[in-house]
């Protein structure tokens, strides 16, 4: 495997050379990824780890890396992400605080929206299918924002809040992208390589004669871990699939998001309801 992937990394570096550009060994890094039950990735000695390059350049293995602003762990576990942008956004909460009194609500709506929530939701689809235990850090951050634009205290309920400022939950929040992104799939709007991850029943040889093949359902594939399933082929049919037929028929982008926001809104008011009885 080692060999394999250092022939892959010369590969990528003599196309550079060819192109007049150079691989930098010094910022480029390598991750080995894998579930801690694997006996292949615990086999790994620190002088497995690192990759050699045809022209003998090494290259150090770490064990979080980072791609366009997220932070990738070996077993991809996400906390690591989860805690710097939590750590990030509370720094943020932290500093609007000093001026909350000074700026007033409007401004500080602004400023949470601008310097909070653009954090959360930057490239939240890779947080889908995480437990909700994983993902309270980040919960954390918007119920304080909430609480830092209404200057409420900390034994105060949150949801009345989100509702106000027309917020989801964090995970709902994801849902709700990963439903966009599938709405785009159903309607031919996206790439190719994304499109072509997911399979409706319509399509599905195995279901032609059922009556889920007469609806906009998508297949849900039969994997094996728990980590296969936290990939979009999976958790994008699967929160499809639970929309009302209703909704997944809207003809309008637009129509169909302020739809999905509304769904998932009455959520929160559910939940809310139970919580006051």
């Amino acid at each position: 495997m080692r060999q394999q992937l250092g022939s892959c990394v010369t590969d990528v570096s003599h196309w550079c050379t060819a192109r007049r550009l150079q691989l930098n060994s010094d910022k480029t890094e390598a991750i080995w990824i894998g579930s801690p039950s694997k006996a292949a990735i615990n086999k790994l000695t620190p002088q497995d780890r690192p990759l050699t390059v045809s022209n003998d350049t090494r290259i150090d293995s770490a064990d979080v890396v980072r791609d366009l602003g997220v932070f990738l762990d070996t077993e991809l576990s996400m906390r690591q992400h989860i805690a710097k942008v939590a750590a990030a956004c509370f720094y943020h909460v932290r500093r609007l605080r000093q001026i909350r009194r000074r700026v007033g609500q409007a401004v500080t709506t602004r400023l949470v929206l601008a310097m909070i929530t653009s954090r959360l939701d930057y490239c939240n689809l890779v947080l889908a299918g995480l437990p909700q235990h994983t993902l309270e850090p980040l919960q954390k951050v918007q119920n304080s924002a909430a609480r830092l634009i209404f200057n409420l205290s900390r034994h105060d309920h949150i949801s009345p809040s989100l509702l106000q400022l027309h917020w989801l939950p964090v995970q709902a929040g994801i849902q709700y992208k990963l439903c966009s992104l599938m709405y785009g799939v159903h309607n031919n709007r996206c790439p190719s390589y994304i499109s072509d991850v997911v399979q409706s029943t319509k399509t599905a040889s195995t279901r032609g004669r059922l009556r889920s093949a007469e609806t906009t359902d998508y297949v849900l594939p039969r994997l094996r871990t728990k980590l296969a399933e936290r990939g979009f082929s999976y958790v994008g049919p699967a929160a499809w699939n639970r929309l009302p037929e209703s909704i997944r028929r809207t003809s309008s982008q637009a129509a169909f998001k302020r739809q999905l926001k509304t769904f998932y809104s009455v959520t929160l008011l559910t939940l809310l309801y139970e919580h006051l009885m």
